[in-house]
């Protein structure tokens, strides 16, 4: 009578062992990937830069009380293409493998620091930033005027440091995932640990595993 017990107790410690934790959760780790790559894509459709033109200067035409509106997109050219490249390799880190889970990273990783470098250029030389689209208005170029910084800036450098950090929480994280290929799960063997009488012990689906069971015929339920 005592085995059927100690067995029960064993199978309990090893679903706890094998559950994964909130944050390594892989739906939730790419839902908020894509979600900061979003939120650095958004801020670039967004104003970054007043430029307040000189009538004297630059002609009554192009002056207005609001000044000239620059968005982020034209600020900081680079950042809208890595965002959308970051978004990429976040939606792809759920589907890659064990190897290629490395590689998307590192991707990510250097368009985090691509964005933070570009909107921080900007907030530190915002006149620099702003002289591309000075001179489409007025046709003048080097002109002194003066150049107000918006909030979106210093918001695409902070979702830009947070996809980092989220981005360094896949490779940890990539630990609790399934298996995607013969050749990860070979390389899991042991690890991924056994349930008792010899069975795999099954880890908790999520809804991105769902769908890809979906998409080879099985039905997860």
């Amino acid at each position: 009578m005592g085995k059927p017990e100690a067995s029960a107790k064993n199978t309990v410690k090893i679903t706890k062992r094998s559950a994964v934790p909130g944050w390594a959760r892989k739906s939730t780790l790419v839902l908020v990937i894509a979600a900061l790559a979003l939120a650095v894509f958004g801020t670039t459709t967004q104003t970054w830069l007043t430029v307040h033109l000189d009538p004297t200067q630059l002609g009554g035409a192009v002056a207005s009380q609001d000044g000239l509106q620059v968005q982020g997109s034209k600020a900081a050219t680079s950042v809208t293409a890595l965002a959308l490249v970051a978004l990429a390799g976040g939606l792809a880190a759920s589907i890659a493998g064990r190897v290629s889970r490395w590689l998307i990273t590192a991707i990510i990783l250097l368009a985090a620091a691509g964005i933070v470098a570009a909107a921080a250029v900007v907030l530190a030389d915002p006149l620099s930033a702003a002289q591309g689209s000075i001179a489409a208005a007025t046709g003048i170029s080097g002109s002194s005027v003066q150049v107000d910084v918006t909030v979106f800036p210093v918001l695409a450098v902070v979702a830009g440091a947070l996809l980092g950090i989220s981005a360094l929480a896949i490779v940890p994280a990539g630990r609790y995932w399934k298996s995607r290929t013969k050749y990860d799960a070979a390389a899991a063997g042991p690890a991924g640990g056994t349930a008792v009488g010899g069975t795999a012990a099954a880890a908790p689906a999520d809804e991105i595993d769902s769908w890809d069971r979906l998409s080879r015929g099985d039905d997860p339920t």
